[in-house]
């Protein structure tokens, strides 16, 4: 049984909404067994730049310790509640290894720099860090994961510098209308020549008609069925070292509940 890290970050979001993501990470945790929870103790201001060109570097610092920290500690897979998709780059650092592919379930790339973010937002960076990219503070040692172990899964906004890195580095890509057979992202997977694998998903892969709760929504998204089944896919196929689920953004306790069914289908295929 998988553990699981609530981590309700908010400051690596760029959107006015990003507070709500502590209401999002906590509808979740409320969803599952206490016991089977660490809760981290997110700082509660926003944090300073630190000349990093990133918007609260410093709390983005230190949850990425506790977060990383928290994840190593385990001995079974862990699936870290967001917050924002910052909370991955720290569970990465504990788990990746030689034979670990990431899989990026994401509307967006995450593979800006602080020269190329339009925002200065992290969650719009966090990829390109876990590859070594970016602020000395906020990003993991060149190596640890690198672009041949990277699979972009229903993304569909890229930014120029993005498409740019993705064009240079041939990062694999599964669109959205291809998640409908769930063997094409397994053969994706399979390609990158790991043997494990872990699962990042921000809420915002989901076509917007699917889940309302997101603060960046982007249409001619997968369904919910479709990516339900292409997680279950990998994790049949491939071992997982852990997942993020991130990126809930709820307007309102109501909303919350409303999408609430969707995400729980998402943690059963992850679990």
């Amino acid at each position: 049984m998988a553990h699981f890290v609530i981590a309700p970050q908010w400051q690596g979001s760029g959107s006015a909404r990003a507070m709500q993501l502590i209401d999002g990470a906590e509808a979740i945790a409320g969803d599952l067994p206490a016991s089977a929870c660490t809760r981290l103790e997110v700082p509660v201001e926003a944090g300073e730049s630190l000349e990093t060109g990133i918007r609260r570097a410093s709390s983005l610092v230190r949850i990425r310790d506790l977060v990383r920290d928290a994840v190593a500690s385990r001995s079974e897979p862990v699936v870290v509640i967001g917050g924002d998709c910052g909370v991955t780059l720290g569970a990465l650092e504990a788990v990746a290894a030689p034979d670990v592919a990431v899989v990026w379930f994401d509307a967006h790339a995450d593979l800006n720099t602080p020269e190329s973010s339009p925002s200065g937002a992290f969650c719009g960076m966090v990829l390109r860090a876990a590859l070594g990219g970016g602020a000395d503070r906020l990003r993991l040692p060149h190596g640890i994961l690198t672009p041949d172990r990277v699979v972009l899964a229903g993304t569909r906004e890229l930014d120029d510098a993005e498409q740019q890195y993705v064009d240079q580095h041939s990062i694999r890509r599964v669109l959205p209308r291809d998640l409908a057979d769930p063997e094409t992202l397994v053969a994706a997977v399979a390609a990158t020549g790991a043997a494990r694998a872990y699962v990042h998903i921000d809420i915002d892969v989901f076509d917007p008609s699917v889940v309302t709760g997101v603060s960046s929504p982007v249409p001619f998204g997968p369904d919910a069925g479709e990516v339900i089944a292409a997680v279950r896919a990998v994790r049949d196929r491939f071992p997982l070292v852990g997942a993020t689920i991130a990126g809930f953004s709820p307007a309102s306790a109501e909303t919350a509940i409303e999408d609430m069914p969707t995400i729980l289908r998402l943690l059963g295929a992850l679990a």
